[in-house]
């Protein structure tokens, strides 16, 4: 679990694993890998019970931005104009599946929908739809709480790879 083996010349694994460790990432390196990637997961309350989605983003300042459509889950969300917003997690990650190494940001905050028209269309053009429905909308994550991870090798601490 807190290994991973060294690939060896030709793609083979050695009997040799360097050692991982996790680094925690500070709020602006959080938030710069999580400009790097389109894809996350928002988590949010429905019928009173925990629900993910997955869903395209893009990182505006320290907002975060996705898409919302008329009947779709993440609709519920618009919350009364004088009300803060509804509070959200979002998280997105980067983490090689063989080597087990990369990155994780979670971020908590309150969402609103975006009632700028000129916003909404501009973030239309730039936030790519998954399946053929129009946007009508796109929700904002105002970040109050930024936490991450890097998993990192250390080969400088290697170690017997288990075996079989």
């Amino acid at each position: 679990m807190d290994q991973e083996a060294l690939p060896r010349p030709g793609g083979r694994i050695g009997d040799v694993t360097a050692a991982r460790h996790m680094r925690e990432l500070d709020r602006a390196e959080a938030l710069r890998l999580l400009s790097t990637v389109s894809l996350g997961r928002i988590v949010f309350t429905q019928h009173a019970l925990p629900a993910v989605r997955p869903v395209n983003h893009l990182v505006e300042g320290e907002d975060i931005i996705v898409r919302i459509h008329d009947g779709g889950a993440l609709a519920s969300l618009a919350a009364p104009a004088d009300a803060p917003g509804v509070v959200v997690a979002y998280e997105a990650d980067d983490i090689d599946p063989v080597t087990h190494l990369g990155w994780s940001v979670v971020i908590t905050g309150y969402a609103r929908a975006v009632v700028d028209t000129d916003e909404v269309d501009r973030y239309a053009h730039l936030l790519r739809p998954w399946v053929a429905r129009p946007m009508t909308s796109a929700l904002r994550i105002r970040p109050d709480l930024v936490t991450g991870f890097r998993l990192e090798a250390d080969p400088t601490r290697l170690v017997p790879a288990a075996r079989a």
